[in-house]
């Protein structure tokens, strides 16, 4: 591997700019889910997107220890995968759906000579993609909506 990679690799930041989405970074994303705690912990947070988890629940959830975690966030933080926001004294921390879109992306970039759309294998409408599920119908939703006219 080239010298300028690894350092590159191992200090990606979330930052990617115009349509380029550098091999560094995928690098350092793939490296940074090819743990079994991490990706359990990337996992968790795309199932509590957008709300995301304070630090402390993550820990609970996965059982591992605070400064372990700690170590864990850090990693996924700098390689895209996940943000964070400080909501009082908790830190809660939140898949970057357009970080992992941005790997993914970068992977079937070649797929069928270049026309990935080809293959089926990027969402036509990737803002549907993670959106909030729709609303209930049934005897609730029509409740709540005769109580609105």
């Amino acid at each position: 591997m080239r010298k300028s990679m690894l350092a590159v690799a191992s200090h990606a930041g979330a930052v990617i700019t115009g349509n380029s989405f550098p091999e560094a970074h995928a690098i350092s994303a793939l490296s940074a889910l090819a743990q079994p705690t991490r990706l359990a912990i990337f996992r968790l947070l795309m199932k509590h997107e957008p709300i995301g988890i304070a630090a402390g629940t993550i820990a609970e959830t996965i059982a591992t220890p605070h400064n372990t975690l700690s170590t864990h966030l850090a990693i996924l933080v700098r390689a895209g995968l996940l943000r964070s926001s400080r909501e009082g004294r908790s830190i809660i921390y939140r898949a970057d759906v357009a970080g992992m879109r941005a790997v993914i992306a970068f992977l079937v970039e070649d797929c069928c000579d270049g026309h990935p759309e080809l293959c089926n294998m990027v969402a036509a409408d990737t803002a549907a993609c993670c959106a909030p599920a729709p609303a209930r119908s049934g005897s609730r939703g029509r409740k709540a909506a005769a109580r609105q006219r």
